[in-house]
Protein backbone atom coordinates (compact mmCIF):
# COMPACT_ATOMS: atom_id res chain seq x y z
CA UNK A 1 0.00 0.00 0.00
CA UNK A 2 3.07 2.40 1.10
CA UNK A 3 4.26 1.60 -2.53
CA UNK A 4 1.05 2.17 -4.74
CA UNK A 5 0.17 5.72 -2.24
CA UNK A 6 3.95 6.49 -3.42
CA UNK A 7 4.05 5.89 -6.77
CA UNK A 8 0.31 7.70 -7.25
CA UNK A 9 1.88 10.66 -5.01
CA UNK A 10 -1.13 10.67 -2.96
CA UNK A 11 -0.16 13.69 -1.12
CA UNK A 12 -0.13 15.44 -4.21
CA UNK A 13 -3.22 14.42 -5.33
CA UNK A 14 -5.07 14.96 -2.04
CA UNK A 15 -3.96 18.88 -2.87
CA UNK A 16 -5.45 18.74 -6.51
CA UNK A 17 -8.63 17.67 -5.03
CA UNK A 18 -8.87 20.57 -2.79
CA UNK A 19 -8.07 22.88 -5.42
CA UNK A 20 -10.74 21.23 -7.79
CA UNK A 21 -13.41 21.36 -5.02
CA UNK A 22 -12.66 25.56 -4.21
CA UNK A 23 -12.59 26.07 -7.83
CA UNK A 24 -16.02 24.12 -7.91
CA UNK A 25 -17.37 25.86 -5.10
CA UNK A 26 -17.03 29.01 -6.89
CA UNK A 27 -18.68 28.34 -9.95
CA UNK A 28 -21.89 26.74 -8.12
CA UNK A 29 -24.49 28.48 -7.80
CA UNK A 30 -25.39 29.58 -4.59
CA UNK A 31 -28.85 29.62 -4.87
CA UNK A 32 -29.22 25.89 -5.53
CA UNK A 33 -27.22 25.20 -2.82
CA UNK A 34 -24.40 22.02 -2.81
CA UNK A 35 -25.27 18.46 -5.19
CA UNK A 36 -22.98 15.85 -3.30
CA UNK A 37 -23.42 13.75 -6.30
CA UNK A 38 -21.18 15.96 -8.88
CA UNK A 39 -19.11 16.49 -6.11
CA UNK A 40 -18.27 13.07 -5.59
CA UNK A 41 -18.44 12.55 -8.99
CA UNK A 42 -15.55 14.64 -10.12
CA UNK A 43 -13.78 13.91 -6.75
CA UNK A 44 -13.28 10.24 -8.11
CA UNK A 45 -12.90 10.86 -12.04
CA UNK A 46 -9.81 13.31 -10.89
CA UNK A 47 -8.45 11.21 -8.08
CA UNK A 48 -7.58 8.56 -10.51
CA UNK A 49 -6.41 10.65 -13.76
CA UNK A 50 -4.10 12.25 -11.47
CA UNK A 51 -3.39 8.34 -9.88
CA UNK A 52 -2.69 7.52 -13.22
CA UNK A 53 -1.09 10.60 -14.31
CA UNK A 54 1.26 10.53 -11.98
CA UNK A 55 2.01 6.54 -11.93
CA UNK A 56 3.00 7.13 -15.91
CA UNK A 57 5.19 10.25 -14.75
CA UNK A 58 7.33 8.25 -11.95
CA UNK A 59 7.54 4.70 -14.99
CA UNK A 60 8.65 7.84 -17.35
CA UNK A 61 11.63 8.71 -14.88
CA UNK A 62 12.66 6.22 -12.48
CA UNK A 63 15.91 6.31 -14.09
CA UNK A 64 16.58 9.48 -13.41
CA UNK A 65 15.25 9.01 -9.97
CA UNK A 66 17.46 6.26 -8.90
CA UNK A 67 19.92 9.15 -9.59
CA UNK A 68 19.22 11.32 -7.14
CA UNK A 69 18.98 10.37 -3.21
CA UNK A 70 15.93 12.38 -2.27
CA UNK A 71 13.95 9.66 -5.03
CA UNK A 72 16.00 6.66 -5.39
CA UNK A 73 13.37 5.21 -3.39
CA UNK A 74 10.64 5.60 -4.79
CA UNK A 75 8.50 2.31 -5.88
CA UNK A 76 10.47 1.88 -9.10
CA UNK A 77 14.02 2.78 -8.54
CA UNK A 78 13.81 0.56 -5.28
CA UNK A 79 12.50 -2.63 -6.95
CA UNK A 80 8.89 -2.32 -4.96
CA UNK A 81 6.88 -1.81 -8.65
CA UNK A 82 8.52 -2.88 -12.25
CA UNK A 83 8.33 0.11 -14.89
CA UNK A 84 5.76 -1.96 -16.90
CA UNK A 85 2.99 -2.28 -13.75
CA UNK A 86 3.54 1.33 -13.04
CA UNK A 87 3.01 2.31 -16.79
CA UNK A 88 -0.33 -0.42 -16.63
CA UNK A 89 -1.64 1.24 -13.64
CA UNK A 90 -1.07 4.76 -15.18
CA UNK A 91 -2.79 4.42 -18.44
CA UNK A 92 -5.68 2.25 -16.63
CA UNK A 93 -6.27 4.47 -14.18
CA UNK A 94 -6.21 7.49 -16.25
CA UNK A 95 -8.41 5.78 -18.93
CA UNK A 96 -11.24 5.56 -16.34
CA UNK A 97 -10.65 8.56 -14.79
CA UNK A 98 -11.32 10.46 -18.03
CA UNK A 99 -14.52 8.46 -18.58
CA UNK A 100 -15.65 9.16 -15.38
CA UNK A 101 -15.44 12.96 -15.81
CA UNK A 102 -16.59 13.09 -19.74
CA UNK A 103 -20.36 11.66 -18.03
CA UNK A 104 -20.10 14.18 -15.60
CA UNK A 105 -19.26 17.08 -18.15
CA UNK A 106 -16.76 16.95 -21.38
CA UNK A 107 -15.26 20.03 -20.52
CA UNK A 108 -13.66 19.01 -17.18
CA UNK A 109 -13.19 15.58 -18.86
CA UNK A 110 -10.97 17.64 -21.57
CA UNK A 111 -9.52 20.07 -19.61
CA UNK A 112 -7.94 16.98 -17.62
CA UNK A 113 -6.83 15.22 -20.89
CA UNK A 114 -5.26 18.28 -21.84
CA UNK A 115 -3.60 18.56 -18.29
CA UNK A 116 -1.92 15.01 -18.54
CA UNK A 117 -1.03 15.83 -21.99
CA UNK A 118 1.05 19.28 -20.69
CA UNK A 119 2.57 17.36 -17.67
CA UNK A 120 3.53 14.05 -18.97
CA UNK A 121 4.20 15.16 -22.30
CA UNK A 122 5.59 18.76 -22.99
CA UNK A 123 6.76 19.01 -18.61
CA UNK A 124 8.21 15.85 -18.16
CA UNK A 125 9.88 14.94 -21.71
CA UNK A 126 11.28 18.07 -22.65
CA UNK A 127 10.96 21.57 -20.48
CA UNK A 128 12.10 19.96 -17.21
CA UNK A 129 15.18 18.09 -19.15
CA UNK A 130 16.16 20.99 -21.15
CA UNK A 131 14.93 24.54 -20.07
CA UNK A 132 16.57 26.15 -16.63
CA UNK A 133 12.78 28.32 -16.17
CA UNK A 134 10.58 24.70 -17.28
CA UNK A 135 9.41 25.48 -13.81
CA UNK A 136 7.58 28.33 -15.18
CA UNK A 137 5.38 26.23 -18.07
CA UNK A 138 5.63 23.18 -15.98
CA UNK A 139 3.02 25.39 -13.43
CA UNK A 140 0.11 25.55 -16.06
CA UNK A 141 -0.76 21.92 -15.98
CA UNK A 142 -0.24 22.36 -11.63
CA UNK A 143 -3.00 25.37 -11.46
CA UNK A 144 -5.17 23.44 -13.91
CA UNK A 145 -7.18 21.86 -11.09
CA UNK A 146 -9.15 25.07 -10.19
CA UNK A 147 -10.28 25.49 -13.46
CA UNK A 148 -11.25 21.34 -13.67
CA UNK A 149 -13.31 21.86 -10.63
CA UNK A 150 -14.66 25.57 -11.92
CA UNK A 151 -16.07 23.65 -15.10
CA UNK A 152 -18.27 21.37 -13.60
CA UNK A 153 -20.72 24.32 -13.33
CA UNK A 154 -19.59 26.71 -16.45
CA UNK A 155 -18.37 26.29 -19.66
CA UNK A 156 -17.34 30.16 -19.37
CA UNK A 157 -13.44 29.96 -18.08
CA UNK A 158 -12.21 33.31 -17.85
CA UNK A 159 -14.16 35.22 -15.08
CA UNK A 160 -12.76 37.32 -12.29
CA UNK A 161 -13.13 34.11 -9.74
CA UNK A 162 -11.06 31.73 -12.13
CA UNK A 163 -8.68 34.08 -13.46
CA UNK A 164 -8.04 34.94 -9.58
CA UNK A 165 -8.21 31.27 -8.43
CA UNK A 166 -5.83 29.96 -11.40
CA UNK A 167 -3.32 32.97 -11.19
CA UNK A 168 -2.92 31.81 -7.51
CA UNK A 169 -2.19 28.26 -8.05
CA UNK A 170 0.22 29.24 -11.28
CA UNK A 171 2.46 31.73 -9.28
CA UNK A 172 2.88 29.64 -6.13
CA UNK A 173 4.52 27.02 -7.87
CA UNK A 174 7.15 28.85 -8.69
CA UNK A 175 8.75 29.88 -5.23
CA UNK A 176 7.46 26.56 -3.78
CA UNK A 177 9.62 24.62 -6.72
CA UNK A 178 12.88 26.91 -6.78
CA UNK A 179 13.36 26.82 -3.19
CA UNK A 180 12.94 23.14 -3.10
CA UNK A 181 15.40 22.98 -5.66
CA UNK A 182 18.13 25.64 -4.12
CA UNK A 183 17.72 22.88 -0.94
CA UNK A 184 18.09 19.86 -3.15
CA UNK A 185 20.26 21.60 -5.98
CA UNK A 186 23.43 18.74 -6.00
CA UNK A 187 20.39 16.11 -6.22
CA UNK A 188 19.20 17.78 -9.27
CA UNK A 189 22.98 18.50 -11.03
CA UNK A 190 23.60 14.55 -10.13
CA UNK A 191 20.80 13.23 -12.05
CA UNK A 192 21.32 16.21 -15.03
CA UNK A 193 18.00 18.46 -14.53
CA UNK A 194 18.90 21.89 -15.67
CA UNK A 195 17.22 23.55 -12.62
CA UNK A 196 17.74 27.55 -11.92
CA UNK A 197 20.14 26.74 -8.94
CA UNK A 198 22.53 24.96 -10.75
CA UNK A 199 22.38 27.14 -13.79
CA UNK A 200 21.76 30.71 -12.64
CA UNK A 201 23.15 29.71 -9.45
CA UNK A 202 21.27 30.01 -5.84
CA UNK A 203 21.53 34.34 -5.44
CA UNK A 204 19.65 34.63 -9.21
CA UNK A 205 17.43 31.81 -7.87
CA UNK A 206 16.23 33.68 -5.14
CA UNK A 207 15.93 37.16 -7.22
CA UNK A 208 13.55 35.11 -9.43
CA UNK A 209 11.72 33.78 -6.61
CA UNK A 210 11.53 37.43 -5.00
CA UNK A 211 9.76 38.27 -8.50
CA UNK A 212 7.19 35.69 -8.18
CA UNK A 213 6.69 35.88 -4.70
CA UNK A 214 5.73 39.83 -5.22
CA UNK A 215 3.53 38.92 -8.09
CA UNK A 216 2.15 36.15 -6.03
CA UNK A 217 1.22 37.98 -2.54
CA UNK A 218 0.00 40.74 -4.93
CA UNK A 219 -2.85 38.95 -6.46
CA UNK A 220 -3.71 38.23 -3.25
CA UNK A 221 -4.01 41.48 -1.37
CA UNK A 222 -5.62 42.35 -4.86
CA UNK A 223 -8.24 39.77 -4.19
CA UNK A 224 -11.46 42.16 -3.57
CA UNK A 225 -10.59 43.21 -7.30
CA UNK A 226 -11.35 39.80 -8.59
CA UNK A 227 -14.13 38.22 -6.61
CA UNK A 228 -16.61 39.63 -3.14
CA UNK A 229 -14.09 39.94 -0.07
CA UNK A 230 -15.20 40.12 3.47
CA UNK A 231 -14.09 39.78 7.18
CA UNK A 232 -12.11 36.77 6.68
CA UNK A 233 -10.01 38.95 3.79
CA UNK A 234 -8.79 40.63 6.62
CA UNK A 235 -8.10 38.33 9.11
CA UNK A 236 -6.67 35.49 6.94
CA UNK A 237 -5.17 36.57 3.58
CA UNK A 238 -3.73 39.96 4.61
CA UNK A 239 -1.89 38.79 7.77
CA UNK A 240 -0.13 35.17 5.68
CA UNK A 241 0.66 37.65 2.54
CA UNK A 242 2.64 39.80 4.71
CA UNK A 243 4.20 36.86 6.63
CA UNK A 244 5.10 34.92 3.40
CA UNK A 245 6.83 38.14 2.38
CA UNK A 246 8.31 38.42 5.61
CA UNK A 247 9.92 34.60 5.52
CA UNK A 248 10.67 35.71 2.11
CA UNK A 249 12.73 38.70 3.12
CA UNK A 250 15.02 36.88 5.72
CA UNK A 251 15.04 33.68 3.39
CA UNK A 252 16.56 36.34 0.85
CA UNK A 253 18.94 37.84 3.16
CA UNK A 254 20.46 34.34 4.52
CA UNK A 255 21.40 33.54 1.00
CA UNK A 256 19.15 30.72 0.56
CA UNK A 257 21.46 28.75 3.20
CA UNK A 258 19.09 28.93 6.20
CA UNK A 259 15.30 29.75 6.79
CA UNK A 260 14.36 27.70 3.79
CA UNK A 261 12.16 25.45 5.83
CA UNK A 262 10.02 28.33 7.16
CA UNK A 263 9.50 30.14 3.93
CA UNK A 264 8.79 26.66 2.48
CA UNK A 265 6.14 26.21 5.00
CA UNK A 266 4.36 29.38 4.95
CA UNK A 267 4.54 29.78 1.12
CA UNK A 268 2.64 26.17 0.79
CA UNK A 269 0.10 27.14 3.86
CA UNK A 270 -0.38 30.49 2.21
CA UNK A 271 -1.84 28.51 -1.08
CA UNK A 272 -4.47 26.80 0.82
CA UNK A 273 -5.45 30.32 2.48
CA UNK A 274 -5.86 32.47 -0.67
CA UNK A 275 -8.21 29.47 -2.04
CA UNK A 276 -9.94 29.04 1.08
CA UNK A 277 -11.17 32.01 2.16
CA UNK A 278 -13.13 33.24 -1.10
CA UNK A 279 -14.57 29.80 -1.06
CA UNK A 280 -15.41 30.48 2.91
CA UNK A 281 -16.71 34.14 2.12
CA UNK A 282 -18.91 33.00 -0.12
CA UNK A 283 -21.15 30.41 1.34
CA UNK A 284 -20.93 31.35 4.75
CA UNK A 285 -21.49 34.95 4.07
CA UNK A 286 -24.83 33.25 1.80
CA UNK A 287 -25.73 31.08 4.38
CA UNK A 288 -26.17 34.38 6.80
CA UNK A 289 -27.97 36.04 4.76
CA UNK A 290 -30.55 33.22 4.33
CA UNK A 291 -30.66 33.08 8.03
CA UNK A 292 -31.73 36.54 8.06
CA UNK A 293 -28.24 37.29 10.15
Amino acid sequence: MKAYLDLTKTGIIIFALMSALAGYAMSASAGRGFDWNPILILLMGLYFACAGSFALNQAQEWKLDAQMKRTRNRPIPSGQIAPWQAYLIGFSFLAFGLLVLYALQPLTAQLTLLTVVMYNGLYTMFFKKYWAFGAVPGALPGAMPVLIGYSVNSSYLLTPEAVYLFLIMFLWQMPHFWSLAIRFREDYAKAGFPVLPTQLGTHRTLYHIGLYVFVYVGVAIGSPWFLKANVMYLFLVIPVALKVMLEFFKYFKASGQQRWLPFFLWTNLSVLVFLAVPVVDRWVFYIWSMQGF
